[in-house]
């Protein structure tokens, strides 16, 4: 990725245990299915950072695997913690643009977490040829889907299991909603974002290209456990609010900021954040 779109490590610490606990475990059994039919051992991890994917994947499939691990930011990739039992792991630093591309040709899976949101529809058509004349397969997680949804619960629900939270309705959720998914759809630094629209682009690309698809989705469903992250959440999605709307709305923004970080406060709240999990499989690869 380059330089525009930068995630410190303390951002991704802070969402990796969430992220592992979202992700859908319906695309695993033809994963691990394909893994062992066909033998695959080599694993390509797109826009790596510290490695949250690799310990997310590595327990769920067979041994004998060989990670190569491609990010920009080389300060992640010197804090990668290597899960126990993974013996080969390769991290290289580079740009996606163009040498994580020409990584495919050396893998048999392709992976990435909450990455194709982030990338254009160029680039992702590059990514499809690429998979597509390496005939590997792909798992793409947590890819943003644009839905947001705030709750308020009635006891401090550190542990999701609130039976019937009550929507909770703020009258400028939409405002910021839209401003968010207008800004996902800037240049990340790969083209002109897919945004929200991605999964359903990745999905149809591969389709065309012969594979099948499982495509599910992953929400985070976040509580008052995970209050350090919903107040980073708060404040980009504020951020990125104020840079697309014109500055007459900035007051709007602003007060249902405050009124978002007294709910958090209390302690008081979920929040359900859309995502979607993709793996497509070779055509004469079929599993199940």
């Amino acid at each position: 990725m380059s330089p525009r779109q930068h995630f410190d490590a303390e951002w991704l610490r802070l969402r990796e245990p969430v992220d592992h606990r979202s992700r859908s475990s319906d695309l695993l059994f033809p994963l691990q299915t394909a893994w062992l039919t066909y033998g695959w051992s080599r694993i390509l991890d797109l826009g790596s950072g510290t490695g949250s994917n690799l310990r997310y994947l590595a327990p769920k499939i067979a041994a004998d695997q060989e990670w190569t691990l491609i990010d920009s930011d080389a300060s992640l990739l010197a804090a990668v913690d290597i899960p126990e039992g993974v013996q080969g792991v390769r991290c290289v630093h580079g740009d996606l643009a163009d040498e994580g591309i020409n990584l495919i040709k050396e893998t048999d899976l392709v992976t990435g977490s909450a990455l194709l949101d982030l990338v254009s529809h160029a680039w992702l058509e590059r990514l499809v040829c690429a998979v597509e004349t390496a005939r590997c397969g792909v798992l793409f997680g947590l890819t943003y889907s644009g839905d947001l949804q705030w709750f308020h619960v009635n006891t401090h629900d550190t542990d999701h299991s609130e039976t019937h939270p009550l929507p909770d309705d703020h009258s400028d959720d939409t405002l910021v909603r839209q401003a968010l998914n207008q800004h996902q759809l800037l240049d990340k630094g790969l083209g002109p974002a897919l945004g929200p629209t991605a999964s359903a682009v990745a999905e149809a690309l591969f389709k065309a290209a012969g594979y099948r698809t499982w495509h599910r989705p992953s929400p985070w469903c976040l509580g008052s456990g995970d209050s350090r992250l919903v107040r980073r959440l708060l404040s980009t999605w504020e951020e990125a609010a104020l840079e697309v709307e014109p500055s007459t709305e900035a007051h709007r923004i602003r007060e249902w900021a405050d009124r978002r970080r007294e709910k958090i406060d209390s302690g008081r709240f979920s929040l359900v954040v859309g995502h979607l999990d993709l793996l497509a499989l070779p055509p004469d690869r079929k599993v199940v």
